[in-house]
């Protein structure tokens, strides 16, 4: 499903773009994110890395989760599990499903990751839209997570509660995949 998700993103970032005004240089400004390769996102070109999306969420003053959400999706408050897309990162391997209803006007996202054995993702956007809050709840395995200079590690049950407003990395330390359940709380689009 490769192919869909790519083409969903890419008429996610479209859209948004064009709700905010913003072309393809101004939003290059603002994400960090090359005009070239937001132009490639935009056609369905490109598998961008989780990185490369956090900044582009970041320059459209939206959540990563957001991205992965059906461009102009009537809004309904029931998110069937048969519906839920999945992606994977083709940089570190980690596979996130969005897990809230597309397009329903609430400020909460709920995301599930499988994150690989050995994996890192260093998210190094620190200014976030608005005002973001975000939790991580570890269902399965051991992550670690660097918020800015604070180190934590997370066993299952442990949960992490945050203001997105400082680099984060991820790291599983283990030979083993880790889950967990993120949940956000921050701007969604009008």
């Amino acid at each position: 499903m490769r192919h869909g998700i790519n083409d969903r993103i890419a008429a996610r970032v479209r859209e948004l773009r064009g709700r905010h005004g913003l072309s393809l240089e101004t939003l290059a400004e603002a994400s960090g994110v090359s005009r070239s390769m937001i132009s490639l996102i935009e056609r369905g070109e490109s598998s961008p890395t989780a990185v490369v999306l956090e900044k582009l969420a970041t320059g459209l003053g939206v959540s990563l989760a957001t991205l992965f959400e059906a461009p102009a999706a009537p809004p309904h408050p029931v998110s069937r599990r048969a519906d839920q897309i999945e992606w994977r990162d083709p940089a570190s391997g980690y596979l996130r499903r969005n897990v809230s209803p597309d397009g329903f006007p609430s400020p909460i996202q709920i995301v599930e990751v499988v994150f690989p054995a050995g994996a890192r993702v260093a998210y190094e956007t620190a200014a976030r839209p608005g005002l973001t809050h975000q939790q991580v709840w570890v269902l399965e395995g051991v992550i670690q997570m660097m918020l800015g200079d604070e180190e934590f590690e997370l066993r299952p049950g442990d949960c992490l509660a945050m203001v997105l407003d400082r680099p984060i990395t991820y790291h599983n330390p283990t030979p083993r995949p880790a889950r967990y359940c993120v949940v956000i709380v921050g701007p969604r689009p009008a």
